[in-house]
């Protein structure tokens, strides 16, 4: 009974990751804190394993809609990996406590942010530095220009939250793209996934040779992401955004309740 368990779970935290490319690991590491008495530093790092599978599912789906900004994909990643190595590293050193209400407020304060969308250009130091433009699989043309160096900055940080946490950086490099960076809502959580790919591989590299993955936990975990990653992709072009959003807003805000009470 508990495989299945960790088989849903697994599929649930990768569609409605793939769906808002938060990454998933929002539900994951919740329902490991919940499930099991273990060291912080292993539910994040089985977290962070089970997310890197859940990215190249989703990622893949999204490749053959062609609705991946690579160039700005590999760019944010680049930024990400650092921050992915440190935050790996912390985890061993971040007192539990301190760690479940640090996650909480979090998570509260997405659930809060990812329901604000752009109403205008951005200036000042937002001031766009480079332009897209692409057709996708679908025949709609994407147009958008943003600002790189901001862009890379945040994605450094969610590098470094989401090794730390497990919890993927969508959660905040989703809202910082459609916010701060003029992404198209779609093109932002296809692009996120695709970056969370790429770095994520190195923050479970850093986990697995910090001996922070339950390898026993995190197949039955991995199986659901495998299948979850796809049906979450194919999904997010059918569900209208905002429905999603509204959604996940609830269940993120839900969620740090119930782990700050637990911190």
């Amino acid at each position: 009974m508990e495989q299945v368990l960790l088989v849903l779970v697994g599929m649930l935290a990768a569609v409605s990751g793939a769906i808002a490319g938060l990454g998933g690991g929002f539900i994951i590491v919740p329902v490991l804190a919940l499930m099991y008495t273990v060291p912080v530093p292993q539910i994040s790092g089985t977290s962070m394993a089970v997310l890197f599978v859940s990215a190249i599912s989703s990622t893949w789906a999204y490749a053959r809609q062609k609705r991946i900004d690579y160039r700005s994909g590999l760019a944010f990643s680049v930024a990400m990996i650092p921050g992915s190595v440190l935050g790996a590293w912390t985890t061993s050193i971040v007192d539990s406590r301190v760690f479940f209400i640090a996650l909480g407020l979090f998570l509260m304060l997405m659930a809060i942010v990812i329901n604000f969308k752009p109403t205008e250009s951005r200036g000042g130091f937002l001031r766009p530095t480079v332009t897209r433009s692409f057709i996708d699989a679908s025949g709609l043309e994407h147009r958008y220009a943003f600002n790189l160096w901001f862009g890379s900055g945040v994605a450094f940080f969610v590098g470094f939250i989401s090794s730390l946490f497990g919890i993927g950086g969508g959660s905040v490099m989703v809202p910082t793209m459609i916010l701060f960076l003029a992404f198209p809502p779609h093109i932002a959580t296809a692009t996120s996934m695709f970056s969370i790919l790429l770095s994520s591989l190195v923050g479970t590299i850093s986990h697995v040779v910090l001996d922070h993955v339950l390898w026993g936990t995190f197949i039955w975990l991995a199986v659901g992401a495998l299948a979850g990653g796809q049906i979450g992709a194919r999904l997010a072009s059918r569900i209208p955004g905002l429905i999603i959003v509204r959604i996940l807003s609830v269940c993120l805000f839900l969620v740090a309740i119930r782990l700050m009470f637990k911190g």
